[in-house]
């Protein structure tokens, strides 16, 4: 296999090691541990190169600057390799997915993140087979978007969504098939190999750090408490509502709210808190208002696609009329239009 894989490592769980305060990334430690898996430099691995961010961080704390510095980095080295795997730790490992699908625009190669819930350096881990297979999946170029790999499933990046803290099948895909399944071989998507559609040129949109909320409804929540943070502060709200866009009608507060929000400038998108299935405005009365009031239907989009997809067309577009729009329409598979 000639093909040439970049490694970007961004810190994660999967290259820390011990210290006297927990896991931490330690600089220049993943290229000894990778040196010590014999399996990397067997006949049919791509040959990869490892370019470290600094500083290295626990994923909690990456977000909008880092996205942009992980996009500028693959569009820096885009030329020269036929694939990149970013390893990255867990916890906001699908949001990670979800902006850089929408950043890379005319995206043609793969770009897998994986990690592990067990660090390297321990003698039971899950890093070895996910950054294995990561790496062969790259290097085969059959899956060409933002894809994530972890616990045998190669999902859709910006349809992935974190469900367990400690298990090793950490991520699940509810709305969206895998695009791969590895077992004794990887099974690729039929759709995947039968893909041929025509591409913008490659690009890397840069994200503005515009500020974005996520409020999640609950029995007995007063919207009111949140009415300046929503109409003066947020350009962007990702409400997460009941079943397929329901909210309590109660106080009848919310929906004036969401008038004020637009025309302030601000969007809300109403995603379910309901893992699987889509946000369907209009199909109880309780959802019609919304529709009635401004807000868009986030459909079957996760929270974490619908965060960075507002975050992307915020920084791409003024027309708070062409976001809206956009919101509903899918733009690199985030969403089942039907």
């Amino acid at each position: 296999m000639s093909e040439k894989v970049c490694v970007i490592y961004t810190g994660g769980t999967i290259g820390m090691q011990k210290t006297p305060h927990g896991y931490a990334p330690a600089p220049g430690y993943l290229k000894t541990a990778l040196d010590e898996i014999s399996e990397l430099g067997r006949l049919g691995m791509p040959s990869f190169d490892i370019v470290e961010l600094t500083p290295l961080l626990d994923s909690s704390n990456i977000s909008v600057p880092e996205w942009n510095k992980i996009a500028a980095l693959i569009g820096e080295l885009y030329d020269a390799y036929d694939g990149f795997v970013i390893l990255h730790g867990t916890d906001t490992m699908a949001y990670t997915a979800s902006a850089l699908s929408f950043m890379l625009e005319g995206l043609d190669k793969p770009v897998i993140l994986t990690g592990s819930q067990i660090p390297l350096c321990e003698l039971r881990s899950d890093a070895r087979d996910n950054l294995i297979t990561s790496l062969i999946i790259a290097g085969d170029g059959v899956v060409r978007e933002v894809a994530l790999y972890f616990g045998g499933r190669l999902l859709r990046g910006n349809r992935a969504t974190k469900i367990s803290a400690d298990g090793l099948v950490a991520f699940k895909s509810p709305n969206f098939p895998p695009l791969a399944e590895a077992g004794i071989t990887i099974k690729y998507d039929r759709r995947l190999k039968a893909e041929s559609r025509e591409r913008e040129p490659f690009a890397v949109r840069a994200l503005s750090c515009v500020p974005i909320g996520v409020l999640k409804v609950f029995p007995g929540l007063q919207f009111g408490l949140f009415e300046s943070v929503m109409t003066e502060k947020l350009s962007g709200i990702v409400l997460e509502t009941f079943g397929t866009g329901n909210i309590p009608t109660s106080d009848g507060a919310l929906l004036p709210i969401i008038k004020k929000a637009f025309a302030s400038g601000g969007v809300v998108v109403v995603c379910s808190q309901c893992p699987q299935g889509s946000v369907s405005l209009g199909a109880y009365e309780t959802s019609s208002a919304l529709k009635e009031a401004g807000a868009v239907s986030g459909m079957d989009m996760t929270t974490e696609a619908a965060v960075a997809k507002l975050y992307y067309l915020f920084s791409k577009y003024d027309s708070v009329e062409k976001i809206k729009q956009l919101m509903e329409c899918s733009l690199r598979g985030e969403l089942n239009e039907t």
